[in-house]
């Protein structure tokens, strides 16, 4: 995952929205959101075939949990873990504070270094996992914030500098109607450097795109959205995914 956005407002109807674009190698197999994990029930999430886990998750309580890399960290490295694993940990928990909580207590060294964002309609929050020590927690305040592979709104970064504005002066989503967001997610054009929609160069690109949202009941039938392109947004346009059906034991782990 190279870029999320997040707009945290706790008194609307909708108080967590989310929009990620994933930017990886393209030979890279991955499946789309759903129920993968016999050992997570209650998480949706798209799948990595390499590694297992996820780059982006979404529980039944409305939990989000997204994972990046920081700078400099691209790809596995030999005796550290994956970082797949993190999201489907966030997805265990009921609430974004005992998320979080869980995620404090680990050691960072374990991994290569990180970025990671949880939230769900109470709180939202971003983590920074150094490659050493102990996660770093910092909560987010109330606002629209983009994430990429440095600390959250950090304007010397071309992508976040052009697209962080557009995304604070858009009308802000009423899932499922997500078009302010995902005609930005979308955009691929120039200049280079600064595309939030990367196209392919040297078999690396953006793969898949993503909008989520929960909303004061997580819990009813349409109180979650999430809707994705399971290619480069421009190119193939977005679908809602099915957040309700559950696994049957049948299903793929």
């Amino acid at each position: 995952m190279c870029t999320v956005v997040i707009s945290h407002q706790p008194d609307e109807a909708w108080p967590l929205l989310l929009a990620a674009n994933r930017d990886e190698r393209l030979d890279r197999p991955w499946e789309p959101p759903s129920r993968h994990w016999s050992d997570h029930p209650t998480v949706v999430g798209g799948r990595d075939c390499v590694a297992g886990g996820s780059w982006l998750t979404m529980n039944d309580a409305g939990v989000i949990g997204a994972i990046m890399n920081r700078v400099g960290s691209l790809g596995p490295a030999p005796g550290k873990r994956s970082r797949g694993e993190l999201p489907l940990m966030v997805g265990d928990h009921l609430c974004a504070r005992d998320a979080v909580a869980r995620i404090a207590t680990l050691d960072a060294g374990e991994w290569r270094s990180f970025n990671m964002i949880v939230g769900d309609g109470t709180d939202a929050f971003f983590i920074r996992g150094p490659g050493y020590g102990t996660p770093q927690v910092i909560a987010l305040e109330a606002g629209t914030h983009m994430i990429a592979t440095t600390d959250p709104d950090d304007m010397s970064m071309p992508r976040i500098a052009r697209h962080l504005p557009r995304f604070r002066a858009a009308p802000r989503p009423v899932p499922p109607a997500w078009e302010n967001w995902t005609t930005l997610l979308a955009d691929r054009s120039l200049p280079a450097g600064s595309e939030l929609n990367i196209p392919p160069r040297s078999g690396f690109g953006t793969c898949s795109s993503s909008a989520l949202g929960v909303s004061r009941d997580p819990g009813a039938p349409d109180g979650r959205s999430w809707v994705f392109a399971a290619g480069a947004p421009d190119r193939v346009g977005y679908a809602p995914v099915d957040l309700n059906t559950r696994r049957t034991d049948a299903a793929a782990t």
